[in-house]
């Protein structure tokens, strides 16, 4: 091989090597352009259908009626206009209400004053059926987040974390 194409020959390899290294790095960033930074992560993860002791629809047995929700993530999460429903329809919306980040709130049934960790339906009878029933949580978009179901399910299967406790009252 002469020398001058020897010379070319190294100018390709190193034009080749050091657009290969351009792609690595390229490569690389853009892939970090695509990690999500630390997603929400918003779960129903516990449920009280059955107030404890006798169910006379005190606001305290009321109150002892409960769905938790919590915000496994490191930043707070805007819960303004989210819904929680039961399978008949009863629907509390959370009102100007931010979950902060690895937070729980408790919803209770019952009337009582908001807190950062405990929310109130303002409601005078039961929410959840102790036989069976589904919570369903639902963004300001009504895009479904989460659900816990328990019992026999009257729309056939359902899907859910079952993470409630407790007997029946209706």
């Amino acid at each position: 091989m002469s020398a001058s194409a020897s010379v070319t020959a190294r100018r390709i390899a190193a034009a080749l090597t050091a657009g290969a290294l351009v792609s690595v790095v390229t490569l690389r960033a853009s892939a970090a352009d695509h990690v999500r930074p630390d997603r929400a992560k918003v779960q129903i993860t516990a449920v009280q259908y059955d107030s404890p002791g006798r169910d006379d629809r005190s606001n305290r047995s009321l109150n002892r009626e409960w769905v938790e929700i919590t915000n496994s993530a490191r930043r707070a999460v805007n819960l303004d206009g989210w819904t929680l429903k039961d399978e008949e329809g009863h629907t509390y919306t959370f009102d100007h209400y931010r979950l902060e980040g690895r937070a729980t709130v408790r919803i209770h049934t019952g009337i009582g004053r908001d807190t950062r960790t405990d929310l109130f339906q303002d409601r005078r009878n039961y929410v959840w059926d102790n036989r069976s029933d589904t919570a369903t949580l639902r963004n300001d978009h009504g895009r479904f987040i989460d659900d816990a179901s328990w019992g026999h399910h009257r729309h056939g299967g359902g899907h859910g974390h079952g993470h409630g406790h407790g007997h029946g009252h209706r």
